[in-house]
């Protein structure tokens, strides 16, 4: 039997210029290296300068992307951003880029599932794909999550950064089976009784304004483990591979206690753990395609290994993606 599979063919990322340090941090508030570095294993994140907007980082990552896959713009049918800051309440981020690229064909749209967003665009993408609607996508995770912190709350401001990545995906065909090349299984989940534990304050329909991240730190954390190893465990299932198969993890970005964590629930080797978060901190849907292109761009992923993606965020909302590379 003959299955349409989502190939992915490009990775590209993009980080803006400016970089805070913890040192930075605590020069501006009560913390410390050792205090930021000891919790989350932060040591520096990328902020958005003025003017700079998430529609600036999609796009650069975009032709990162697109140059990476050897293709161009004329060759995508849909762009799909994941990101929760957008520049404007609407349009989408994905029709801006769409402008800026030259793209007058096909369609572009958002999704909104805060630090899991990526995984949720990339499932609507392969799904498109795999119905046949479309032959190529163009997926990204965009955010500048430093336009919503309280800066006076060092709980939180500490752990994000900006930054953008993106993949191209192609179809293409398999014997529907999990020696295939490309996205084999998606898997989504959600719980909104969950919202209290991770949120944003204020939205056109309430404040009328932006508003700032609030966030229960331990109780996300503890659900981050257990959903995250959950999503893991049923993306492995639904393909019939064993954890011990899978050659890398790309996380969702946002502590290294968590990714410590789950990689202990799962009982899977720390070293097939990417991990960015030092380098890039929390960039919410960006995190995991900018630690996919990291990977990839090293040459740690290579063609025909397994690569798990997760990621777990506000709403709550949760998923995983299983693809042969």
């Amino acid at each position: 039997m003959t299955v349409i599979r989502s190939h992915v063919i490009g990775c590209g990322a993009f980080l803006p210029n400016t970089i805070v340090t913890n040192a930075d941090l605590a020069a501006r508030m009560e913390t410390s290296d050792e205090w930021i570095r000891t919790r989350t294993g932060i040591r520096q994140r990328h902020v958005a300068a003025p003017g700079e907007k998430t529609s600036d980082l999609a796009l650069a990552a975009a032709h990162a992307a697109l140059a990476n896959a050897n293709c161009t713009v004329q060759d995508i049918d849909m762009i799909v951003v994941a990101t929760t800051t957008p520049d404007q309440t609407f349009p989408s981020v994905a029709t801006m880029v769409q402008a800026r690229l030259g793209m007058t064909r096909g369609f572009a749209f958002d999704v909104q599932a805060v630090c899991s967003g990526f995984i949720y665009a990339l499932s609507v993408a392969d799904n498109f794909i795999k119905t046949g609607q479309i032959r190529s996508a163009l997926v990204i995770g965009a955010e500048t999550m430093s336009r919503l912190m309280d800066w006076n709350d060092r709980s939180t401001c500490v752990l994000f950064g900006d930054g953008a990545g993106a993949v191209v995906l192609n179809a293409g065909e398999g014997a529907g089976t999990a020696a295939d090349r490309g996205v084999l299984n998606t898997r989504l989940f959600s719980d909104g009784r969950l919202h209290d534990l991770l949120y944003v304050d204020g939205g056109p329909s309430t404040t009328g304004t932006t508003g700032h991240l609030r966030m229960q730190g331990k109780e996300v954390f503890k659900h981050a483990v257990t959903n995250i190893t959950a999503a893991i465990e049923a993306s492995a299932a639904a393909s019939g591979v064993a954890i011990a198969d899978i050659d890398w993890f790309v996380p969702h970005q946002a502590n290294q206690r968590i990714l410590d964590g789950t990689a202990k629930k799962l009982g899977a080797d720390p070293a097939k753990i990417i991990s960015t978060v030092a380098l890039h901190g929390n960039t919410s849907a960006a995190s995991v395609p900018l630690a996919l292109a990291t990977a990839v761009a090293d040459g740690r992923i290579k063609p025909g290994q397994l690569v798990l993606l997760e990621a777990l965020g506000g709403g709550m909302t949760w998923g995983a993606g299983l693809i042969r590379w």
